[in-house]
């Protein structure tokens, strides 16, 4: 019986660049055996309003033709229901994508993984904050990730890693270490003066930092990275082993595992997925096996 996909769209992955591979990868899955319905909303809102519409109709699959944004969008319209969904990552970030095993930098082989319909649990994360609550399936970040993260999203070059090295530098310019209270399970406290607070689901962020890299996101458990006051220098010392995950070794960065993690800070953004939530405090909870991923 042929596989009915919905196949949920961003214009806007790479620029709108993304969409001249949209045809093709219609196609494949077309010619191999599935029936394929597209979904494009005219922005967020309305693109998760369509996705949340489709799954309640039980598609065989709802696919994330896109980034991690997309796939932030996706994972609030799925999770907790019985429709899988898949990846064809063709975004800025795909760092979901490559945490489950799809194969990034290539759609057809991608479009071939979502065919062949297998899947595997995965865990996800649930983020509350005073703007509102949301799902999130990679890496949470407050602080200088956090406003990295801000000021990539507003540039339109370079493209990829690059953007990211670009919005770093930029940002370093200003940025102060910030007082955080970090409470684990409601138990061990942290408080210090730190760069950046990152809880992983997955182990990367901004299309390949391993910034939690022993993060696995089907243990039910969460990876909190908490990189101290580091001083300009010394941070851009540290900063190309996130790429390796060799910066979990300097003693400035304190690694913790838990379920439930609450980070308070005086008016951080906070981000997840690429995608702003609002601003601190945040408590993260992990929700295990509540996802299917076609992988």
């Amino acid at each position: 019986m042929s596989p009915r996909l919905a196949l949920l769209v961003n214009p806007a992955a790479r620029g709108g660049r993304a969409l001249r591979l949209l045809e093709p990868v219609v196609r494949r899955l077309r010619m191999g055996g599935a029936d394929v319905s597209v979904i494009a909303g005219a922005d967020p809102a309305d693109a998760l309003e369509r996705a949340c519409a489709c799954v309640a109709e039980r598609p065989d699959a709802l696919v994330a033709f896109g980034g991690d944004g997309l796939v932030h969008l996706a994972v609030q319209a799925v999770t907790g229901t019985d429709v899988p969904l898949g990846i064809i990552p063709v975004g800025t970030g795909n760092d979901v994508a490559a945490a489950v095993g799809v194969p990034c930098g290539d759609p057809m082989a991608a479009a071939r993984t979502v065919l062949r319909m297998r899947t595997r649990p995965l865990d996800v994360a649930r983020a509350v904050t005073g703007q509102g609550e949301e799902l999130f399936a990679s890496v949470l970040c407050c602080g200088f990730d956090a406003r990295v993260n801000e000021r990539a999203n507003r540039l339109t070059w370079p493209s990829g890693r690059a953007r990211y090295v670009r919005a770093v530098v930029e940002e370093l310019r200003a940025f102060r270490p910030v007082p955080f209270r970090v409470t684990l399970d409601g138990e061990e406290v942290l408080e210090r003066d730190a760069v950046l607070v990152a809880v992983g689901n997955t182990r990367s962020y901004g299309g390949g930092m391993r910034i939690c890299p022993d993060a696995r996101p089907d243990d039910g458990l969460l990876d909190v990275v908490v990189a101290g006051g580091l001083g300009v220098g010394e941070f851009l010392r540290v900063f190309p082993g996130v790429y390796r995950g060799t910066h979990v070794t300097h003693p400035a960065v304190t690694v913790r595992r838990a379920r439930h993690v609450r980070l308070e800070a005086d008016g951080v953004p906070v981000y997840a997925d690429g995608e702003r939530l609002g601003s601190g405090p945040v408590t993260c909870t992990a929700v295990p096996g509540e996802l299917q991923v076609i992988a």
